[in-house]
């Protein structure tokens, strides 16, 4: 590390939530005329990058984090598609790490590569970056992820990760899937629920674990300001209750990605009208789908 960098006070003040009125790309009604690109970069702030995969790569249109720190940044998933012919991941994080570092010089900076948890959507990408010089990529599985974050020991942790004062607080929050993480950047305020929570169809793998989760999560923002609750899709149309189906390609009545803590005890709520007897059931901003 360059001892005579610049460094960013990541820990200054309270988060104040910015807008994300972002015309995010939504597929297009032939593949023949997409005009989108591959990957659709949006820049929050100059340390902070909300990635999205093109719809006529793959369907499920994922999202992605790219959060920088003083000593490395942090790439939260890596997308649906595994060929960097069609997915170019590791090109536009190399770009956009080689900009960061121009307005920030220092050696030596490194990148960190975690998930929201295994499923082939969040973990594609992986093996574009397992040459890359200075880069840790940290399996998904929960066997590895857990263990990295220690919560093999304790999962009632809040581990933190450390990109160089920007300190990221990791939760485990199974009940989509066993290995999911959940994440919470203080610098933003964003909380990062990868499929646990989105506009979307909540597909709960274990009922008691997600319901657990949605208490956690909720317990955990009222000591902490959220500004954003951003998940990994936007299933919902714009009307309320009613989703795309899945595989769908063209999304053009999408809502916003962005929810909010009152979505939290929204799906809580919804998770105690349906009971003990898990059905899909619909709701204005969220499905449930067991």
């Amino acid at each position: 590390m360059d001892t005579g960098m610049s460094w960013v006070d990541f820990a200054a003040g309270v988060p104040e939530p910015r807008a994300l009125d972002v015309r995010w790309i939504h597929g297009s009604p032939s593949a023949k005329h997409n005009t989108d690109p591959d990957i659709q970069v949006h820049g929050y702030d100059e340390h902070t990058f909300i990635l999205r995969q093109n719809m006529a790569i793959n369907y499920e249109a994922p999202f992605l984090f790219l959060l920088f720190g003083n000593d490395r940044a942090v790439l939260i998933d890596t997308g649906a598609t595994a060929s960097a012919e069609y997915f170019p991941l590791r090109r536009a994080v190399d770009e956009l790490v080689a900009e960061w570092l121009t307005r920030n010089p220092r050696d030596g900076y490194g990148l960190l590569v975690l998930h929201t948890h295994p499923h082939g959507d969040h973990v594609a990408g992986d093996a574009q970056f397992a040459e890359r010089p200075a880069t840790t990529v940290v399996a998904a599985e929960r066997s590895t992820a857990w263990e990295y974050f220690g919560f093999t020991e304790d999962p009632d942790a809040v581990a933190r990760i450390d990109l160089g004062g920007r300190v990221l607080e990791c939760l485990a929050t199974p009940g989509h899937h066993d290995a999911a993480v959940t994440f919470y950047d203080p610098w933003t305020g964003f909380l990062l629920t990868g499929d646990t929570v989105y506009p979307g169809r909540l597909y709960i793998q274990d009922w008691a674990a997600f319901t657990r989760t949605i208490d956690r999560l909720i317990e955990f923002s009222d000591g902490r300001p959220v500004t954003h609750v951003l998940g990994c899709h936007i299933e919902m149309t714009r009307e309320p209750g009613v989703d795309y189906p899945i595989r769908t390609t063209y999304q053009p009545d999408e809502p916003p990605l962005q929810m909010t803590t009152r979505h939290l005890r929204e799906i809580r709520a919804a998770l105690a009208e349906v009971g003990d007897r898990p059905a899909r059931r619909a709701f204005p901003d969220f499905i449930l789908c067991p």
